[in-house]
């Protein structure tokens, strides 16, 4: 069982970053093709040999002197943005490879307690494998595991993490193109723009925030051409100028005062190859405040519950009772990546909009970052669907239980897509807990006993908190619920499940073979729930 941790506040994010497209004619984009191609083999040598020192401190790393030597062929700015990101880069894979480490170090501890288990039964409270030839299986793997842990700790301590500039997934495509769908031609595009360098670093004091990349206020975009490409210049000074101006309009007046009171501004020039389009990346940093627990009690708070398909919301007051009815906000995590990031920018959207209009300075969320869970893998969460089995064998679609990396997604787009500075992320216990309806076995005895279908339950705050099925006429608990207090009557209202699935009143006859079963409306969804920007709901 996983120990509860302390509720803390999520910091802020402490970096703004916008994006715009850049509409470069065919022969400057051959001209930002060719300054690209030229500072990536800069900044790939760079990062080879920084990798070659391996894991020394800041003076031993020798940027200084490896900014001289590439200062003498582009210019110093240009210099110091390829030693930074490259130190950047080897910081990172430094981390990931400690990660690794780690990670397989806790799969090879899982893998060796279960296969140290009997087969069939278990040794205190590791159970062992069901078979033997599944055990026989996780041997194989505990070797490759091992293999794997020990060349991973071996270029940990040589301090060499291993980094494929451009990418190592699109790297081993190279080698299955016809499964991947791509020519040879499509490949080596796509290969070449992910290898380009376009990245400026910015600088207050220096016109326009930066002095490498150039964007004026009214979105003229110049580029400082580096030393052996001066030919290619079009302005004064070795620039190079577009004729198109950009516009960003995300944030854009943010961006405006910066560059007009010539405050740093990161650049980035991306190519999508794939879509053959030219990108602009605008960035900067900026203060952030995080408040402690004490600034944030007293106050409502939106507690958020995290379920598979849905989120369920729920208004607490400072004494942690729920005020008003709850809010179920579906949240479906299926389909391509793009559609499920947008799903949950949706959703979370909903959820700040709901924040703001009940006065809720705070958003209480679980902290299920599964850190173990991820660590260890498939070796506690098994290969295929991740889905709690009940004893009759059947699966239950309203008991499937989402990914770790879904559940983490939230917290990390939570944290980005706040756009209000008065709502912060609280993680922690939830003090709210809904589930879908359950139907024959899967109902709650204590709730048929009671003769309700709501039940109230304390929790560690001592408030109590709601569990409400969502089979009511409204989707939530009814009007004449009072908070911390279990109903002892009215059993002539709630609804028992029938034989065919159906729920019928208490009390009533069940349809006959004539006539049709009541069936109540569907639970509250984002569409059917009234907007959050109308007015409170009640």
């Amino acid at each position: 069982m996983r120990p509860i941790a302390a509720p803390f506040v999520v910091a802020p994010p402490t970096g703004t970053r916008i994006r715009t497209r850049l509409r470069p004619s065919t022969g400057e984009a051959a001209v930002l093709a060719q300054v690209g191609a030229f500072l990536g083999g800069l900044y790939r040598a760079d990062l080879a040999r920084r990798v070659r020192l391996g894991n020394v401190s800041g003076k031993d790393a020798q940027r200084a002197r490896r900014k001289r030597e590439l200062t003498a062929v582009t210019t110093s700015r240009w210099a110091g943005s390829i030693t930074r990101t490259a130190e950047d880069q080897y910081q990172l894979g430094m981390r990931a490879l400690k990660a690794d480490v780690s990670s397989l170090s806790k799969a090879l501890t899982v893998l060796e307690g279960r296969i140290g288990a009997p087969v069939g039964g278990r040794a205190g409270r590791t159970f062992g494998y069901a078979s033997r030839r599944e055990r026989a299986a996780k041997q194989q793997r505990r070797q490759a595991v091992a293999a794997r842990h020990t060349a991973a700790r071996d270029r940990l301590a040589d301090g060499r993490p291993a980094i494929v500039a451009g990418g190592r997934r699109l790297a081993k495509t190279r080698h299955r193109l016809g499964s991947a769908g791509l020519t040879a031609a499509q490949w080596r595009a796509r290969w070449d723009a992910s290898r380009m360098f376009l990245t400026a670093d910015g600088e207050t004091g220096v016109p326009h925030g930066n002095y490498t990349i150039t964007v004026t206020p009214g979105g003229v975009v110049s580029i400082a051409l580096p030393s052996q490409l001066k030919h290619l210049a079009n302005a004064g000074r070795g620039r190079y100028r577009l004729t198109e101006p950009v516009a960003f309009t995300h944030r854009a007046g943010q961006w405006a005062d910066r560059v007009t009171a010539d405050r740093s501004v990161r650049y980035d020039i991306r190519f999508d190859a794939v879509r053959g389009r030219w990108y602009l990346d605008a960035s900067w940093t900026v203060p952030a405040y995080t408040p402690g627990l004490d600034a944030l009690a007293g106050g409502r708070l939106l507690g958020i519950d995290l379920n598979a398909d849905h989120l369920a919301a729920h208004v607490i007051d400072a004494h942690g009772n729920p005020v008003g009815a709850p809010i179920t906000i579906p949240l479906d995590l299926s389909g391509p990546a793009s559609q499920r990031d947008g799903r949950l920018r949706a959703a979370i959207s909903h959820a700040l909009h709901l924040a703001h209009l009940h006065g809720c300075p705070a958003i209480a969320v679980e902290n299920l970052g599964f850190a173990d869970a991820r660590a260890t893998g498939r070796e506690t969460l098994g290969r295929g669907a991740r889905q709690a089995v009940p004893a009759h064998g059947r699966r239950d679609p309203h008991r499937t239980v989402p990914g770790p990396s879904r559940r983490h997604g939230l917290h990390r787009r939570d944290r980005s897509d706040r756009r209000r500075p008065r709502i912060h992320l609280q993680m922690g216990r939830p003090a709210l807990e809904t589930r879908p309806h359950q139907q024959d076995s899967h109902r709650d005895p204590a709730s048929r006993r009671r003769g309700g279908d709501r039940t109230t339950r304390p929790r560690l705050h001592g408030a109590a908190t709601v569990r409400c099925h969502p089979d009511t006429t409204s989707g939530s608990c009814p009007g004449n619920y009072r908070p911390g207090r279990t109903p002892h009557h009215g059993r002539q209202g709630t609804t028992r499940p029938g034989r065919d699935g159906t729920h019928h009143t208490r009390g009533q006859d069940a349809p006959g073979p004539d006539q049709k079963p009541r069936r109540s409306p569907a639970s509250k969804t984002a569409r059917e729930a009234p907007d959050p920007r109308s007015g409170p709901t009640h």
